[in-house]
């Protein structure tokens, strides 16, 4: 296959995909909509112009559009309060019902995704701390403990979480300590006397650990696919203030557009390419599925943003008619949403810009 054909191949994915997470968000709004008896016009697959109606059902327009990414939904009267059963003369909490559904069902179809990738790999196993790696010339190494060994306990006390292993770990720095670890089924007792100084992106016995994984059904593995999404909001969440304390670098925290989530799709999909060549028996496309449940949770908190013409935008002046009764007039909404979508654009083309000029490589 021609390098050509690989690129329009892979680009055609990524729009598949893509244009999917998207879809999902629309789906969210029209789904809320149709619960509160919302009037919805027009469900569009795609974005227009339009090439056809594929057909007519709750009094919605299924429609066909020419450019084949995602899709969109158009309420009826949606800004205009003088529409009977539009969405802009709809009450408040219904409005931010219906503004909350997109968001909330990218983060479910994250959840979902994170869920399929447990069910494949397994779940950890919490209480189970497991060797992972020994670092060479390491305390650990010198005291015989091996990767795959399970630790039991340090000193007596019984291990049944990382952060306790390192809590005993730095408190007896340049101390003998006893560890007590199960390997192939049997209790193994080693002496190790952790270092006061050590080499960079090793710890003071030189190892790494994990939690051993289990096998595990899809319904096993929803609730893991809560907490990886609960955890991937509360990175998003905390980017600024990370930033504005500088625990990370801001080439970590960019935004990036199409073309630099196009970059990093492709580098996965490589990776996973290369994994499926390497063990072909093994769960294919993982990483891609562990992206597209990153990028669904993205998705879903950058429409939560409040700024104009996001969802988060039309949720920022529901606030004072929710709060004080007393609605925006639309006029002035609709206008600072029409300022809000050129600048987005704007910053879209920047951050396009950016993407080709400085793309994305994955560590």
């Amino acid at each position: 296959m021609s390098d050509s054909l690989v690129v329009i191949l892979r680009i055609l994915e990524f729009v598949i995909l893509f244009g999917f997470l998207l879809f999902t968000h629309e789906f969210g709004h029209f789904i809320i909509s149709k619960l509160f008896k919302v009037e919805v016009e027009e469900f569009g697959f795609g974005f227009p112009p339009r090439i056809v109606r594929l057909f007519r059902l709750w009094g919605t327009d299924f429609t066909l559009n020419a450019i084949p990414f995602g899709g969109f939904v158009r309420p009826k009267g949606e800004n205009d309060p003088n529409v009977p059963g539009g969405l802009g003369s709809a009450k408040p909490g219904v409005r931010l019902s219906v503004l909350l559904g997109g968001p909330l069902m990218n983060i479910l179809t994250g959840v979902l995704l994170f869920s399929i990738v447990f069910s494949q790999v397994g779940v950890p196993q919490r209480k189970i701390v497991q060797i992972m790696g020994v670092n060479e010339g390491s305390p650990a190494q010198a005291a015989g403990i091996l990767p795959g060994d399970v630790i039991i306990s340090i000193e007596d006390e019984p291990i049944r979480s990382m952060e306790t292993l390192s809590k005993l770990v730095y408190s007896n720095l340049g101390k003998e300590i006893t560890f007590v670890v199960e390997r192939s089924s049997e209790k193994v007792t080693v002496e190790v006397t952790p270092r006061t100084e050590w080499p960079q992106n090793e710890g003071p016995i030189g190892i790494s650990m994990g939690n051993p994984v289990e096998q595990a059904s899809m319904l096993q593995a929803v609730p893991f696919g809560f907490e990886m999404a609960y955890q991937q909001v509360r990175t998003l969440i905390s980017l600024p203030g990370q930033l504005i304390a500088g625990t990370i670098a801001p080439e970590q925290a960019r935004f990036v557009g199409p073309v630099g989530m196009f970059n990093i799709f492709s580098q996965t999909r490589e990776l996973d390419e290369e994994q499926q060549a390497e063990a072909p028996s093994q769960p294919q496309g993982l990483n891609t599925l562990y992206l597209l449940a990153v990028l669904a949770v993205a998705l879903g908190i950058t429409n939560l943003l409040p700024i104009p013409a996001l969802d988060g935008g039309r949720i920022l002046f529901l606030i004072p008619e929710i709060l004080f009764k007393k609605r925006v007039p639309p006029k002035y909404e609709n206008l600072l949403h029409f300022i809000g979508f050129t600048a987005l654009i704007a910053l879209m083309v920047y951050i396009t810009a950016q993407d080709i000029i400085n793309p994305i490589v994955m560590p």
